[in-house]
C-alpha cells in the first residue's frame, strides 16, 4: 500500500465556502481573449514550446489536405503510444468531437463536411519543466481561459480536452529517479518509507516498469501503454469546479498541505491542480530465482525417493503488454508408490519453504494412476496427436550432479549461473530429472559408452532457441 505519495502540485486558488460564479470561461470570440502579441509572448517564455492545435484528422480533411500526412495518421490512428504524443488526439475520439456543435473530424469522417476543432484544444503548451506550468497557469488565470491537463489522453471521462481550451501538455516530462529509503519532506528522520521512485507527470507505465526493473525493483500499476503513472492513474475519478489558477508550487504529502494530499489520492486527475511529480513505493520483484534455489537444494531427496520426470521454468513469462510472471511446472513420478500422503510428505519441507517467500504462490498435489503408461498418456501427451515439428531449434544444456546440488552453495550457483543469462520473453527451461536411482545405482555393473557424467546426475537442464527461417547466415 502506498503510505506515503508525494505530489508537487501546481495550485490553483480555490476559496472553499466562496460563492460559485456562473461566468463561462472567456471565449475567442470576446475581447478578454488573448492577442496574437500575447499568445507570442507565452511562446517566447516557453521556449518557443507552445503551439496552436487542430485534430490529427484535420490532414485528410479537403480543406487542409495533405497526401503523405493523412496516410501517416491514417496508419497510426489506433495507435495508442502515437496518440499519447499529439496534442491534437486523445484515445477515444468521441471525446474529440463536439456534438453540441456538430464538430467533428475524424479520419471516417465525410470528406465534404468541413474539419471542426470540437472539442481538441486550441493552443498547446508542451511543457518542460514546473515552470513552464507555472506560467502557463497564470497566464490562464490572467485571461480566465479554459485550461486542460494532458499527459496521454487516456481518460474515459474526456477530461484531457475541452473546447476552446488551452492545453497543458506534460508529456515530455519523463525524469524518473530511483531512490533506496525515500523520506517525505516534513517527516521525522526515522519514518522513511523505504525504496521509491520519483516520477514527472510525463511518465507512462512501460517506462516506469523499464526503470525500476532495471534495478531488480517494481510497482504496484496498470498494464497500458497509454497511462500516466502520475495523471488520473494516481488521482483518480471526481469532479471539482475550480477558481482562477495562481501557479503556486506547493509539495503534498502526509505531513504538509494533507488535505490536498488526500484529495490528490482519488479526487480527480486535474481537479485539484497540475501534478508535476509524484512519488510512489516500489518493491523487490518476487524472488522466483529464490525458490528455484530451493527447488534445486530439494530435488536430490525426491530423487532418492523414487523421483523422477520434467520440470518446466518461464522466468518471463507476458501476461500481457506490460506485465510478465515467473512460472515454474513440475511433474515428478514415483512408480514405487501409491500412497499420495507419503508423497506429500516428502514435498513438506519444500512447500513450507517456498511459502515462506514473498510473493510465491506453491499449489501441489500428488495424484495416483494405474500405471506409469496411463501417467504418459494422460498427463504429458494428453490432447497431442503429434509433436510439433517443422521448425527451427538450436539447444544447450548441462547436467548437474547429486554433489554439486547437496553442497551448501551449489544451488545458489547454480540459480545464478542461469538468472545471468536474461531470460526474453517467453523463454523456457526444461528440466529432466532422468537419472539417479538405477542410473546412479548402474555404474559399476553396465558396461556402455554412456557418458560417465550420468551416473552422478541428477538433472539435465536445457533450454533452446529458434528463429526466423529466412533469416541470413549473419543474422
Amino acid at each position: 500500500m502506498i503510505k506515503h505519495l508525494l505530489l508537487s502540485s501546481i495550485l490553483p486558488a480555490l476559496a472553499v465556502g466562496a460563492p460559485q460564479s456562473t461566468r463561462c470561461r472567456c471565449l475567442p470570440t470576446e475581447s478578454c481573449w488573448p492577442s496574437q502579441q500575447e499568445w507570442m509572448s507565452l511562446n517566447d517564455t516557453l521556449n518557443h514550446n507552445l503551439v496552436a492545435v487542430r485534430p490529427v484528422a484535420s490532414v485528410c480533411s479537403p480543406q487542409e489536405f495533405n497526401s503523405a500526412a493523412c496516410e501517416n495518421v491514417t496508419s497510426l490512428w489506433t495507435d495508442s503510444v502515437w496518440r499519447s504524443s499529439q496534442p491534437g488526439a486523445i484515445q477515444w475520439e468521441n471525446w474529440e468531437a463536439w456534438p453540441e456543435r456538430h464538430q467533428t473530424c475524424y479520419i471516417e469522417t465525410d470528406k465534404s463536411t468541413t474539419c471542426g476543432q470540437g472539442r481538441i484544444s486550441l493552443y498547446s503548451a508542451k511543457v518542460q519543466n514546473a515552470s513552464d506550468i507555472q506560467h502557463v497557469v497564470r497566464f490562464a488565470s490572467a485571461h480566465d481561459l479554459r485550461l486542460v491537463i494532458k499527459n496521454t489522453g487516456h481518460d474515459f471521462l474526456g477530461r484531457s480536452t475541452a473546447p476552446e481550451s488551452l492545453q497543458i501538455l506534460t508529456h515530455s516530462m519523463k525524469q524518473i529517479e530511483l531512490v533506496d529509503d525515500f523520506l517525505p519532506k516534513g517527516a521525522p528522520k526515522n519514518d522513511s518509507e523505504g525504496p521509491a521512485v520519483h516520477l514527472a507527470a510525463g511518465v507512462q507505465l512501460p517506462e516506469l516498469y523499464s526503470a525500476v526493473g532495471s534495478h531488480n525493483h517494481t510497482v504496484i500499476a496498470g498494464s497500458s501503454h497509454s497511462v500516466g503513472a502520475a495523471g488520473g492513474y494516481i488521482q483518480g475519478g471526481g469532479h471539482l469546479p475550480l477558481g482562477p489558477g495562481k501557479g503556486a508550487l506547493v509539495t503534498a504529502n502526509a505531513y504538509q498541505n494533507k488535505d490536498l494530499f488526500w484529495a490528490l489520492r482519488g479526487g480527480g486527475g486535474g481537479t485539484f491542480g497540475v501534478v508535476t511529480r509524484a512519488t510512489i513505493r516500489t518493491f523487490p520483484n518476487v524472488p522466483f530465482w529464490d525458490a528455484w534455489t530451493e527447488w534445486h537444494a530439494a530435488l536430490p531427496s525426491l530423487n532418492d525417493a523414487g523421483g523422477s520426470g520434467y520440470y518446466f521454468s518461464l522466468p518471463n513469462l507476458p501476461l500481457n503488454a506490460n506485465t510478465s510472471v515467473s512460472t515454474m511446472i513440475s511433474l515428478l513420478m514415483f512408480p514405487e508408490k501409491t500412497n499420495t500422503t507419503e508423497i506429500e510428505q516428502l514435498y513438506l519441507p519444500l512447500v513450507s519453504k517456498l511459502q515462506k517467500i514473498p510473493g510465491i504462490t506453491v499449489q501441489n498435489m500428488a495424484i495416483p494412476f494405474p500405471s506409469i503408461n496411463s501417467t504418459v498418456f494422460d498427463v504429458l501427451l494428453a490432447g497431442q496427436p503429434y509433436d510439433s515439428m517443422g521448425s527451427t531449434a538450436m539447444l544447450a544444456s548441462r547436467l548437474y550432479s547429486k554433489d554439486l546440488l547437496t553442497s551448501q552453495d551449489g544451488p545458489t550457483r547454480l540459480t545464478n549461473a542461469w538468472k545471468s543469462l536474461g531470460w526474453a520473453p517467453g523463454a523456457a527451461i526444461t528440466g529432466h530429472v532422468v537419472a539417479g536411482g538405477a542410473v546412479a545405482a548402474n555404474g559399476d555393473k553396465i558396461h556402455s559408452a554412456v557418458n560417465s557424467a550420468w551416473r552422478r546426475t541428477v538433472t539435465h537442464l536445457l533450454f533452446s532457441k529458434g528463429w526466423d527461417a529466412t533469416a541470413t547466415l549473419g543474422e
